[in-house]
């Protein structure tokens, strides 16, 4: 087993902002959940596309999900992209049909409005096949719980800089107090340069009205690659996926670097529940991010420590299996993964206390660590 010694940090201030230098690779680790494959069913035959993001209702219990129309795009599609399931798996809401091109992330408030974000327009050769898919993408949208639109940030189908504009936003997440946020420029990927990359974090009010933009393309200290899924801590101090960078970033409302923890590894995913931290990894290999394994890991936002560690599952798409790029926690302990590029959506469920001596609950009924 390989742990990751949280001695390996460095304060850098009375603030308690830290960075970390490198860690060892977290795959061998606990794993108390049972894997459930192909959870959630669609009806009539239809097939999911690339899943990438879900979320839980209010009800604790409902899952949301973002579905790109049985492809890897919704350019030319009539089928309903944002999905809510029961308990049980059935399909019992959708809409948004025809509305996005590339849905990407996915966030439910605490009143139950679902907020997606359309992380790209059409490309020239989707345009040139579907010309009315002009005007679409690089948005956030509001919807209601039964798909009304409330809010749009952005403008449909135009990339630029805040305040008006987003280039590729990836997720977004509101604060208890209403305020948004919005992780902004995809596509920076670990090969990228930055001629024309844009990486940040965007803040609104509750209302929509523009506080601030924070961060820039790069791997120093509050610099992003490709943010990719946002989360608060109990604290709330707001952690950001720098998946390219290898690392979670923290930081404040306010856009102060707080820190950043590379035991999570390559984090496509993020949630956070009662404290505890999961993040996807859906894309490490040989060749990205060697030495480190796909899957998802979890552990404490106290102290970062990571305690459990939910492989892959075999597939013929990815060397090594699949694992989620997005992920979600009901309020049961029940994990549940957002398939990309395979699609779909997969639960993992814990086992009984006496099957396994652990699980992110009693860690913590223990003294603190």
């Amino acid at each position: 087993m390989v742990i990751v010694s949280i001695v390996a940090l460095m304060a850098l201030s009375e603030k308690g902002v830290y960075t970390q230098g490198e860690v060892s690779s977290v795959n061998d680790l606990p794993n108390p959940y049972e894997t459930i494959k192909d959870w959630g069913k669609m009806p009539g035959g239809r097939i999911f596309g690339n899943t990438s993001g879900v979320d839980i209702d209010p009800d604790g219990k409902s899952v949301w999900a973002v579905d790109r129309c049985g492809a890897d795009s919704c350019a030319g599609s009539n089928v309903t992209v944002v999905l809510k399931f029961d308990a049980s798996g059935k399909l019992v809401k959708g809409f948004g049909a025809a509305m996005l091109v590339y849905p990407h992330g996915i966030h439910v408030d605490r009143e139950g409005n679902v907020w997606v974000t359309d992380g790209r327009a059409a490309t020239p050769e989707e345009l040139k096949k579907f010309p009315g898919e002009k005007g679409k993408g690089h948005t956030v949208i509001k919807f209601s719980p039964d798909g009304k639109v409330l809010m749009t940030l952005g403008k449909p189908g135009m990339a630029g800089n805040p305040p008006d504009f987003f280039n590729e936003p990836a997720a977004v997440i509101s604060a208890p107090n209403g305020d948004i946020f919005v992780a902004d420029g995809h596509s920076g990927g670990e090969n990228t340069t930055p001629s024309n990359k844009v990486a940040r974090i965007v803040k609104f009010d509750r209302n929509g009205k523009f506080i601030k933009s924070w961060g820039k393309f790069g791997s120093g200290p509050g610099e992003l690659k490709g943010p990719h899924a946002l989360a608060f801590d109990s604290r709330g101090r707001l952690f950001v996926a720098d998946r390219a960078n290898f690392r979670v970033q923290i930081f404040d409302q306010e856009g102060e670097y707080l820190a950043e923890w590379k035991q999570f590894s390559r984090a496509s995913g993020l949630y956070i529940r009662n404290d505890m931290v999961y993040t996807s990894d859906s894309g490490s290999d040989s060749l990205v991010n060697p030495g480190w394994k796909k899957g998802i890991r979890i552990g404490s936002a106290r102290d970062g420590k990571v305690m459990f560690f939910i492989p892959p599952h075999a597939n013929n798409i990815r060397e090594g299996g699949t694992a989620a790029g997005g992920v979600a926690v009901d309020a049961a302990g029940n994990v549940f993964g957002a398939e990309t590029p395979s699609g779909g959506l997969t639960k993992y469920v814990k086992r009984l206390a006496s099957e396994h001596r652990w699980s992110p609950e009693n860690w913590f009924a223990s003294p603190v660590r």
